[in-house]
């Protein structure tokens, strides 16, 4: 038998007004899967992230995760679930230093459920635990940066500390928000293990990417939005030899750069 997703996007359309965000779109996802989705600039990918998550309530359609309905809950309670995203724009409690800012998720009801945090429940067993997670994504331990203040810290370790918040919940999937944008190409090539090894670990990811190059290294299928549709999904190489996408995102020369060195 085949096994049933642990996502899926049923016929989900979002209106603002008079405009049309997200018309129609479905899709599903395979447990261990890492799932791009591309497409130009209000194309509907951050749109369909926060309905799925819970940060904007489709106009029409339905989310399962794995089989539950999730439709219309609120994102505190999808995350619960296991459901986790990172955002965009980053949202780190700036005011804290960054280890601090793992002990906040590891006081929740999933991190009690799950083992995510060990000990006896003392706040000193949290940072402990907020400390081991910041080195799993590459904050260096023995140095003062998770200690340092969050506004403080450059985009790259913003970036990991997105995904480490995630990580403290003890994710079973997570949507990740242009995790490559305003990166180095020294940070992006730290990061594309990093996405690797979250999926070695079990871990199934969604990735919401401009950086094709990147995302083509570690997605086993992308799929394209356009003006709020679902355009088509594949392979790399048959999203990027199809001429609607040619036509729609990136013009000929384009797609032949970024094969040539994906």
């Amino acid at each position: 038998m085949t096994p049933a997703p642990i996502l899926q996007v049923d016929g989900i359309t979002k209106t603002f007004g008079g405009i049309i965000a997200l018309n129609n779109v479905s899709f599903t996802l395979n447990e261990g899967e890492i799932l791009g989705i591309i497409g130009p600039n209000g194309s509907g990918k951050t749109t369909i992230v926060n309905c799925v998550t819970g940060f904007v309530k489709a106009s029409s359609g339905r989310v399962l995760f794995r089989g539950r309905p999730i439709t219309g809950k609120p994102p505190h309670k999808i995350a619960q679930l296991g459901l986790l995203r990172t955002f965009q724009i980053m949202r780190p409690y700036y005011s804290l230093p960054a280890y601090k800012n793992l002990v906040i998720p590891l006081f929740s009801p999933r991190a009690r459920r799950t083992g995510g945090w060990r000990g006896g429940g003392k706040l000193g067993d949290r940072n402990t635990v907020g400390i081991d997670i910041l080195e799993e994504i590459g904050f260096e331990r023995d140095s003062y940066v998770p200690y340092k203040i969050t506004n403080t810290l450059p985009t790259g370790y913003l970036k990991r500390l997105e995904l480490a918040r995630c990580l403290a919940l003890k994710p079973e999937l997570i949507i990740c928000d242009e995790v490559f944008s305003g990166l180095s190409m020294s940070e992006i090539a730290s990061m594309v293990p990093l996405i690797e090894r979250l999926q070695m670990d079990g871990i199934t990811l969604v990735m919401i990417e401009h950086r094709l190059r990147e995302l083509f290294q570690v997605a086993n299928r992308v799929m394209v939005l356009n003006f709020g549709e679902k355009l088509m999904e594949g392979s790399a190489e048959e999203v990027m030899a199809d001429p609607r996408v040619r036509e729609a995102y990136f013009g000929s020369e384009a797609v032949e750069e970024v094969m040539n060195h994906a």
